[in-house]
């Protein structure tokens, strides 16, 4: 079982049936945070016209981002840092990079409203060029990315709860801390079953080490428990390794 969800899931014209309702389940469990939906609760109008093709992937994401669920979940309940850090995480699939990226949301959010704030992440470039208009946003915490500093991948592992974890039970931000003072969040991993994330073994896969030759690239396995598992993606990362994926064992 993978400790994250990292698998995109893209509709496209020729999807069955099927297809559609794995692409509407994994939207409801990517941007309202893993709840449980009641029947009265979903976007019927919205669902039947991404069945039809009337409505992208893309569309139905800001549908369920605006809906009165969402916004009573996560705007009218928790606090503003928290809104803003569950928005990049639902969204676009990663955790704030710095203060003044969560500053220029919270600006945003007070001065243009709810619908401009959600608006600025489905509309950005950046949620275009990973998912653009029929992939549904998926969570980037499990693989290191070029260019990206280990405190951004600290800080959006730190806000995975698990499979069985709901983002709505937290009303407080978990990242204002660290990132105001621009330090790293040692990773956590979420509780699941009777044995702590500490004790869990994980596989760690990476790739990237070089040898003499130029052309060979190894991909080497890791495993460690829950419990060391910031030490070694750090060794990884010296290495010069990029990290492929963490799945629980």
């Amino acid at each position: 079982m993978g400790v994250v969800l990292d698998t995109p899931i893209e509709l496209k014209e020729t999807s069955s049936v099927e297809i559609r309702e794995i692409v509407i389940r994994a939207v409801y469990k990517q941007v309202l945070g893993n709840p449980h939906i009641m029947e009265s609760e979903r976007l019927i109008t919205a669902e039947s016209k991404l069945c039809n093709g009337n409505l992208t992937v893309r569309e139905f994401v800001r549908a369920v981002a605006k809906s009165n669920f969402y916004r009573s979940r996560y705007f009218e309940s928790c606090a503003p840092y928290r809104f803003i850090e569950l928005n990049f995480k639902h969204l676009l699939g990663r955790a704030p990079q710095d203060q003044s990226e969560i500053s220029e949301h919270i600006y945003r959010c007070v001065e243009e409203g709810y619908d401009a704030e959600i608006d600025s992440y489905i509309d950005s470039d950046e949620y275009q060029q990973k998912f653009g208009d029929n992939i549904v946003p998926y969570y980037q915490g499990a693989t290191s990315q070029i260019g990206q500093k280990q405190l951004g991948y600290n800080r959006t592992l730190s806000l995975y709860q698990g499979f069985a974890g709901v983002d709505s039970a937290f009303k407080s931000s978990r990242l204002v801390k660290t990132v105001a003072a621009n330090k790293g969040n040692k990773i956590v991993l979420p509780k699941t079953g009777a044995r702590g994330a500490a004790e869990k073994m994980f596989k760690i896969v990476a790739t990237g080490f070089k040898f003499d030759s130029p052309r060979r690239v190894s991909t080497t396995e890791y495993t460690v428990s829950g419990a060391k598992m910031t030490p070694q993606i750090q060794r990884i990362q010296r290495a010069g390794g990029k990290i492929v994926s963490i799945t629980e064992i």
